[in-house]
């Protein structure tokens, strides 16, 4: 029995763009495209985690609460935990995978990007991926970018801009671009 497109992609294997089955990523981009217009005209935040638990087909819990604009590809490969705060304007592509554990604070305008492609020229055209994990009580500064593949320890900190490009060990603060760890804290 052969994996769909989308079980091949959250097992991390790599997509090209003429793959028989890439036609229903642009399906299912479309789909998610119409719920995401519907959250984002929403200002109610019951009806935000609704139609959030309908674009990531996981419950939203009570706790989380996501401020809108919010944008995503996908969404049936983001996981968001308890307690967690996701501020406006944030993107997450989602078709490697999302973990956002609990207590994790996200700021305005962060991207999570868990979908790449090759640098060589003639395999450019192929969708490479890499599941994306932010740890408990991690906090995600403005205007922040966590490439594919990587994960975010248990409290630590990316600082407002910064772009990720390595894996961030807990209790540690990275910042700049690339991201470099500043300091570990407790």
């Amino acid at each position: 029995m052969s994996k769909s497109i989308f079980e091949r992609l959250k097992n991390g294997e790599s997509v090209a763009f003429d793959d028989p089955e890439y036609s229903k990523i642009h399906e299912a981009v479309k789909e998610t495209k119409k719920l995401t217009v519907l959250l984002n005209q929403s200002d109610d935040s019951q009806e935000i985690r609704r139609l959030l638990s309908e674009i990531t087909g996981t419950k939203i819990e009570e706790s989380t609460t996501v401020f809108t604009p919010f944008y995503t590809n996908f969404g049936k490969h983001i996981s968001i935990g308890k307690n967690v705060f996701i501020n406006h304007a944030c993107s997450f592509l989602d078709l490697g995978g999302i973990t956002i554990e609990d207590d994790v604070l996200i700021a305005s305008c962060v991207n999570i990007v868990s979908e790449s492609h090759p640098t060589n020229t003639k395999d450019r055209k192929t969708l490479t991926v890499g599941r994306v994990h932010i740890k408990r009580n991690a906090w995600i500064g403005a205007n922040a970018t966590i490439m594919a593949g990587l994960t975010i320890g248990e409290n630590s900190i990316v600082a407002a801009g910064a772009v990720v490009t390595k894996d961030v060990p807990k209790n540690t603060i990275v910042g700049g671009v690339p991201a470099k760890i500043i300091k570990s804290i407790l």
